[in-house]
């Protein structure tokens, strides 16, 4: 009996399927129930701000960070205080951490940043729900140079606390980002001066703020005129700098300089072109890739940078590293005898100098068979022996730092009468051939020495996975290829908040996302 029942049940589903799937024609149906958003309403909603962001979410880890530091030097400005009237200022921290959570997240303009505190849940979760005024984070990022600087120091001694600093090897590397500049904004002294007189006019002429216009919208104006006339009066300052480095006087007649950033310098980009930029220099400890010393220059070359490096990771870590790695832009002979002044292990990439010379002998039409390797020094009697058999004789030195260059020199009337005469010097008509023998410096030729071992060269293999990795880091997740702000300082300061964001966000990979497993586990 109850199989019976089941069957005519399936057998009832199976002729009531075709009707149930078929619709109803258009014209007898109704019109459709939906659901929409209702735009066109208010809505009171209680928000649990703690319940903004997870218990793991990396801005937790941000402000927990920032508060284990001491801000003394931060709070010291603010004029509101306990039993005085006035209003009161927004917390050094949280602006600190809104500075560091906005870079994180690719975030550098103070407008942008104003704009998340008023719908991004975890900027509100920051501020708890308070929405801050541009001006106030725009001031905040360039007003305490000082006290952002023993920050940034004061974040090391954290790191290193947690075992992520061991200063017993630092790389050192210098990268080109683009100044807030167009290159179009490069003008010569004249135009400067014309446009400079136009400032001052139109300074002048601003009279009463309150004449016409509404006062802040006027003192607005003024303060803009003001600035531009200061960048301009600046633009001639480091015109007359720039001319200084330049030799001829047409040379120093064409020099140019930016009006919006007068210290901003042209400088090759990784592209292969021209860009007006400052070299940032990052010195990074090997151990677990934490930055511990930023540095701003104007120089495009990198030559005359790692001295300063090594200095600022002294007065940050309270020591010189024991070890430094730096690639060929910072080798030369009076960096390896600085490094050995300062106790510093210096480990560098040594430039071909023979293939240079090698091609400066081909450009002047030397055969190979008589580059210098082919002539026969002579140690006893001073002197050269060139594959002809004629000789070199001592000629002069030159006194260089690092290196003594020794000059030999043949005799006027062996070259003239010499038959390979036009393989061996084909554009010295006059003089005979020359050659010049560099005696190293002793430290420089140890140095020479221990960058031909295995060891020497095992670390400097590891130079571009250190050094370089920061300054990919910065440029792709932090976005800072191009500076928001204008000058040296204000540029040094923005690095050092990508930078402290930067070593942050190791720490946060490193030890704080670490501990919550550690404690599960």
């Amino acid at each position: 009996m109850h199989k019976t029942t089941e069957a005519l049940e399936l057998l009832k589903l199976e002729e009531e399927a075709p009707r149930r799937q078929a619709p109803l024609p258009v014209a007898m149906r109704g019109q459709a129930r939906v659901k929409t958003g209702d735009r066109c309403q208010l809505v009171f909603r209680a928000v649990d701000i703690e319940q903004l962001v997870a218990e793991d979410h990396p801005v937790r880890a941000i402000w927990e960070f920032v508060g284990r530091l001491d801000l003394g030097r931060f709070y010291e400005p603010i004029a509101a205080v306990t039993g005085v009237a006035g209003r009161a200022a927004w917390d050094p921290r949280l602006l600190i951490s809104l500075w560091i959570w906005a870079y994180s997240q690719g975030i550098s303009s103070a407008r942008e940043l104003a704009r998340r505190c008023e719908y991004d849940p975890t900027f509100q979760w920051l501020t708890g729900l308070e929405v801050i005024n541009y001006h106030s984070l725009s001031d905040f990022r360039v007003s305490y140079q000082a006290p952002l600087d023993e920050l940034f120091a004061q974040a090391l001694g954290l790191l290193s606390a947690e075992g992520l600093i061991t200063l017993e090897r630092v790389m050192h590397d210098g990268t080109k980002i683009k100044a807030c500049a167009g290159a179009d904004s490069f003008r010569r002294e004249e135009r400067i001066r014309m446009h400079l007189e136009q400032a001052r006019q139109q300074v002048a002429a601003m009279g009463d703020p309150r004449a016409e216009d509404p006062v802040r919208r006027q003192a607005a104006r003024e303060r803009a005129a003001r600035e531009r006339q200061q960048r301009l009066e600046g633009a001639l300052e480091e015109l007359a700098k720039i001319r200084d480095n330049k030799t001829g006087t047409e040379a120093k007649q064409q020099a140019r300089v930016s009006q919006t950033d007068p210290q901003a310098r042209i400088m090759k980009q990784s592209d292969g072109g021209f860009a007006p930029s400052y070299n940032v220099q990052l010195s990074t400890d090997a151990a677990h890739g934490i930055i511990v010393g930023v540095g701003v220059s104007q120089a495009a070359s990198d030559y005359g940078e790692l001295v300063g490096g090594v200095e600022r990771v002294e007065k940050n870590m309270g020591q010189v590293p024991q070890q430094m790695v730096a690639d060929g832009g910072f080798t030369s002979r009076e960096n390896i005898l600085a490094m050995a002044d300062k106790k510093v292990d210096f480990v560098g990439s040594l430039d071909e100098h023979a293939a240079q010379s090698g091609g400066q002998l081909r450009r002047r039409g030397v055969e190979e068979a008589f580059y210098p390797q082919a002539f026969i020094y002579d140690a006893q009697q001073d002197l050269y022996r060139c594959p002809t058999g004629h000789f070199l004789r001592h000629d002069g030195q030159e006194n260089r730092i690092g290196v003594v260059h020794h000059r030999y020199r043949a005799n006027p009337k062996d070259c003239a009468a010499c038959p390979v005469k036009a393989q061996c010097c084909p554009q010295n008509a006059v003089k005979g051939r020359t050659i010049t023998r560099a005696v190293e410096h002793p430290v420089v030729a140890a140095f020479v020495q221990k960058m031909q071992t295995p060891e020497a060269k095992a670390i400097y293999r590891q130079r571009g996975g250190v050094a370089e990795f920061p300054n990919a880091w910065i440029k792709t997740k932090i976005g800072l290829r191009q500076f928001r702000l204008r000058g040296r300082l204000k540029v040094l300061m923005e690095s050092m908040w990508a930078c402290l964001t930067y070593n942050i966000q190791q720490w946060i990979r490193l030890r704080w996302r670490v501990q919550p497993l550690a404690a599960t586990a």
